[in-house]
């Protein structure tokens, strides 16, 4: 989505509705370690992003309670997309990690390991820090200093996967990926084998993905990515509205959208590489839940290619009328989760088995 808000808002008090009993919990558990097993079917938790750079925890942005946390398990959610700022955590290029800021991220990602939920890492910049572009002001190497420093916190943790970056844009594909191949190469560097997730520019969507734009199209530049590990997979978004932005209250071009996962799929397979959606969403309306349906059963039918998805959004903060919002309210589940429960459910033997993930 290409924009997101940057204020705190009210999401009231915790809901009856969402507390589990403490059988729950204990089943959560026992059963942590399969729901691992299949391909990602996940939401993002947005809240951490929010704000400028400088802005105060718990006034300006916020990581995931444990009640939301706690609501998405329960829904049969397995992995977390969690959004935050590279400026927080490396205040000045180059340097040292703010250690107030990182005892947070810690602390978020050990909540959620801890309900059995696989993380997946997302510097929300745009291909930006502090305002200025990669590749233009702000030099390759300075990326990958910081994706060094961030490998090495969780390079023992399967679990934690690299989203490179959200959604570059306003940098040709030639520039992204010279600083998408050196950030991995200093991940490789630190002997972390985690999968890393590698957008496009142009906010890597998919129905553009093969598009001429931003000089070149991913879908030919991205070929050069080297990955030394070998471990990565494709990340791409994709929207219904009429500019395929995530910002309209429509979803005029679901059946575009749908087929532009299906072409995506067979670009995918063409080139040997692995596939991740990592948003995608719709308003409350049926015929935009039937749309969601469908972009998930495009994934699901090829799991040997998509590693999986993560929905956009919920998050504490989101306020209610946010039309893609699926945080839940006062009088229980949003209505999109009527077009992702069926896949969230799904405990059939084949549903447990990602071939994607178990393939390089």
């Amino acid at each position: 989505m290409q924009q997101k808000p940057s204020t705190k808002t009210s999401s009231g008090l915790m809901r009856s509705a969402l507390r589990s009993s403490a059988l729950a919990l204990s089943l959560l558990a026992t059963t942590s370690g399969a729901m691992a097993q299949g391909c990602f079917r996940g939401i993002n938790l947005s809240g951490a992003e929010f704000g400028d750079p400088g802005g105060l925890y718990s006034k300006d942005y916020t990581y995931p309670s444990e009640e939301t946390v706690r609501y998405f398990v329960n829904k049969g959610f397995d992995t977390v997309r969690l959004p935050f700022l590279w400026e927080r955590l490396q205040p000045e290029m180059n340097g040292a990690f703010d250690q107030e800021e990182v005892d947070r991220l810690k602390s978020a990602v050990d909540l959620l390991r801890q309900y059995g939920v696989r993380v997946i890492l997302d510097p929300h910049n745009y291909a930006q820090y502090h305002g200025k572009f990669l590749g233009v002001d702000v030099p390759e190497s300075a990326f990958a200093d910081f994706w060094g420093k961030l490998a090495l916190l969780y390079k023992d943790a399967p679990d934690v996967t690299f989203g490179l970056m959200n959604e570059p844009y306003q940098i040709t594909a030639a520039q992204w990926l010279v600083s998408a191949n050196a950030a991995t190469a200093a991940i490789r560097a630190t002997g972390a084998q985690n999968l890393i997730l590698v957008p496009g520019t142009s906010w890597t969507g998919a129905h553009s993905w093969e598009s001429d734009g931003y000089g070149g199209a991913n879908g030919t530049v991205m070929l050069g990515y080297v990955d030394p590990g070998n471990n990565s997979a494709f990340e791409v978004h994709q929207y219904l509205d009429d500019d395929f932005s995530g910002t309209k209250n429509n979803c005029s071009r679901g059946a575009d959208a749908v087929a532009a996962l299906e072409r995506f799929t067979q670009w995918a397979a063409k080139h040997g590489h692995r596939a991740f959606l990592g948003e995608f969403g719709v308003p409350a309306e049926p015929q935009c839940i039937q749309a969601l349906s469908d972009m998930v059963a495009v994934m699901e039918d090829n799991r040997d290619i998509w590693v999986g998805w993560t929905y956009w959004v919920a998050g504490d903060w989101w306020p209610e009328g946010e039309e893609l919002n699926i945080q839940p309210t006062a009088s229980g589940d949003r209505p999109q989760m009527k077009g992702l429960s069926p896949y969230l459910k799904d405990f059939s033997a084949a549903s447990s088995v990602c071939p994607a993930l178990n393939r390089r």
